[in-house]
């Protein structure tokens, strides 16, 4: 069975959690793995932002409890200064309200510390496929279906307006001073979030659920 594109080279891989031990001990796990490649770990969100910038990342393993910003906030940050690196929360937090506000800040994946490795690495794998990637331990707290807007973040509400109303992603991309290279990031993150496959259907979406500015 051949793989796919994605898998066929290596996911450069942040670790970003406060505890050396964890750090290590998921180092440990994710480099036997042929394709994985943890090539920075971070202790806190200005640790975390410095290797986003420096390194180049496909993927950051983000604990939650973190000294200075959270894990979910600094999601937030990523996914606004960094939108083209994907956010896998990996936590102990099992509240669905931890969840939710993870999503919403821009995180690809959810899993619970008490996971198996194995789970850590098919979530990997999910999310730098396109998917999005829940712990089966998370299923009953997210049993009650999201309003689809909740799932986005406040950049992608932004771009679901401005596609409502007909803008190229040129014009996106000068109206919010970003680059257009971004602007198709977040669109490809809203379609993702929303299980949308063609722009058609992205239009219409938007056309009946982007906010009003």
């Amino acid at each position: 069975m051949n793989q796919s594109p994605i898998l066929q080279r290596h996911i450069h891989i942040l670790l970003v959690d406060d505890h050396p031990l964890v750090r290590d001990g998921l180092r440990a796990r994710l480099e036997t793995i042929p394709h994985f490649a943890v090539v920075a770990e971070a202790g806190n969100a200005d640790e975390a932002l410095r290797h986003a910038t420096a390194e180049h990342i496909d993927l950051a393993l983000m604990d939650i409890n973190l000294n200075g910003a959270n894990g979910i906030e600094l999601t937030g940050r990523f996914n606004t200064l960094h939108p083209e690196i994907a956010v896998l929360m990996l936590s102990m937090h099992d509240k669905a309200e931890y969840v939710m506000q993870a999503i919403q800040a821009g995180a690809r994946g959810y899993v619970l510390k008490d996971a198996p490795a194995t789970d850590i690495i098919a979530a990997i794998d999910t999310v730098m496929s396109g998917g999005i990637y829940y712990s089966a331990g998370l299923t009953k707290q997210l049993a009650k279906p999201a309003q689809p807007a909740t799932l986005l973040t406040r950049r992608e509400r932004e771009v679901l307006h401005y596609i409502a109303t007909g803008k190229s992603n040129k014009h996106i991309a000068r109206e919010m001073d970003l680059s257009v290279r971004t602007v198709e990031t977040h669109r490809l993150n809203i379609k993702r979030k929303l299980g949308i496959e063609g722009q058609a259907d992205l239009i219409r979406f938007a056309l009946e659920h982007a906010p009003i500015k």
